[in-house]
């Protein structure tokens, strides 16, 4: 498909906007990334402005600032125009300072005035991500009547599906879903259907908090209130699952200790990469200068029983994997709430006994291989030096994420290579102390 509207430029506009009129805008965004920009603006102003409106809105940021770079003033105006007021906010978000001076002139004053509202609030909270593009009614209007403004506004509208209810000052007092309008007596009230008790949020709060609320309650749209309960926006499941997709990213790029690329990988230049990564990995480096440390000051221990070198890497490796399994489970706890900061102390009980097992049954696969390679004696440090690495690594990797949670810190900073990393230095001389404790005191 990609070749095809790689050579669609070439072909009749009427074709080109019969394929798009029957193919989901979203479909045909992902088959345009194939393409430069050049022919992506050809295929694109042989659209009526409300379908390229919609593809637009699909593309990624990064071409949709090239595209805005190459359109004409007029063309970028009708753009906008029919872009919901969301998408409308992100694209102007991403854009640099002197192309946002070009694009606001073109907007109308309504459109302008309600782009820079949602350009206001803080990135990340609820604000950030609502749209203007709701619908209300007043109390005192009949499901007749009610129904008839849905049906006009309709055309203009994200969704309809729940409409708002405001007072004269627009403060939030109900919810009514359309099939309760279509299904109530025509005479009745919208203020005798509607729900009072509505689920809302705050344009301050997070957008992990407004994701968490939506799974918790299955919802299609949130209300969004100021400080004073006024309405000032709903937030879509559409742009909550991009939230999610953010946060798991985010989560992902920690727990592997790189940092946010910020664009496709795809997209994403060598140099960009390596100043992505490496910073992180320079940090491990230096922690695990520790390692060497500890190595080193036990470096009699080593010459005199040279067999325990054998088992260094299979000790250290044990305590960093467990460490990277509780760290991974309590990360994933805590980012879905099933557990709290407040429930490290019960926790931690749990995981101790849980350790103790785990390492127990290592240690007695791996004191038989102590017993071949250096005698009874070696077998013992060996099998006691597994219980007590696992154990510590285990702890580290429950509690950092606590930790880091309780200092403001996002818990999958706790990554697999910084537990791992602390886990290896705590098994260095967990190891060689029962080492130097068992065989030369």
């Amino acid at each position: 498909m990609q070749d095809e509207l790689g050579q669609a430029h070439l072909a009749s506009a009427q074709e080109f906007a019969a394929y798009c009129e029957e193919t989901h805008a979203a479909t045909v965004a992902d088959e345009l990334r194939e393409l430069d920009t050049i022919q992506v603006r050809h295929l694109l102003l042989a659209l009526n402005p409300k379908v390229r409106a919609e593809i637009f809105g699909h593309l990624s940021e990064e071409m949709q600032v090239e595209l805005a770079e190459s359109f004409r003033s007029k063309d970028l105006a009708q753009t906008l125009q029919y872009m919901s007021p969301d998408e409308r906010t992100d694209f102007y978000q991403a854009l640099p300072q002197d192309l946002q001076e070009v694009v606001l002139p073109l907007l109308a004053r309504a459109q302008r005035e309600d782009l820079l509202r949602l350009h206001s609030y803080e990135e990340f909270t609820a604000g950030a991500v609502m749209t203007s593009d709701y619908a209300t009614l007043s109390p005192q209007l009949t499901a007749r009547e009610a129904i008839e403004q849905l049906r006009q506004e309709a055309p203009d509208r994200e969704t309809i599906y729940n409409s708002y209810v405001v007072d004269e000052q627009r403060k939030l007092i109900g919810v009514v879903g359309l099939r309760s309008l279509i299904v109530s007596p025509s005479y009745k009230k919208v203020s005798e259907i509607m729900e009072t008790e509505v689920i809302s949020a705050h344009v301050d709060d997070s957008q992990e908090e407004v994701a968490k609320i939506f799974a918790k309650f299955d919802l299609l749209a949130m209300p969004i209130l100021d400080k004073e309960g006024h309405l000032v926006g709903i937030v879509t499941v559409d742009d909550i699952l991009d939230v999610a997709e953010e946060e798991a990213t985010e989560d992902f790029h920690l727990m592997g200790s790189v940092q946010d690329v910020g664009m496709s990988l795809r997209e994403a230049s060598a140099w960009l990469l390596v100043q992505k990564r490496l910073p992180w990995l320079l940090v491990l480096v230096l922690m695990n200068v520790f390692s060497g440390a500890g190595i080193a000051y036990f470096e009699d221990v080593i010459q005199a029983t040279v067999a325990l070198v054998f088992f260094l890497p299979l000790l250290i490796d044990s305590g960093g994997n467990a460490g990277s399994q509780s760290a991974t489970l309590m990360v994933r706890a805590l980012a879905t709430g099933d557990v709290s900061r407040s429930d490290w102390f019960n926790l931690l009980g749990r995981e101790v006994l849980i350790a103790l097992v785990i390492g127990f049954f290592m240690a007695v696969a791996v004191s038989l291989l102590g017993f071949y390679r250096g005698g009874a004696d070696v077998a013992f440090v060996v099998s006691s030096a597994m219980i007590l690495v696992v154990l510590t690594g285990s702890l580290i990797g429950m509690s950092l994420p606590f930790l880091l949670s309780k200092f403001n810190f996002d818990p999958a900073t706790a990554s697999a290579p910084l537990v791992t990393s602390i886990a290896d230095i705590a098994g260095v001389f967990i190891y060689f102390s029962i080492a130097t404790a068992w065989l030369y005191n």
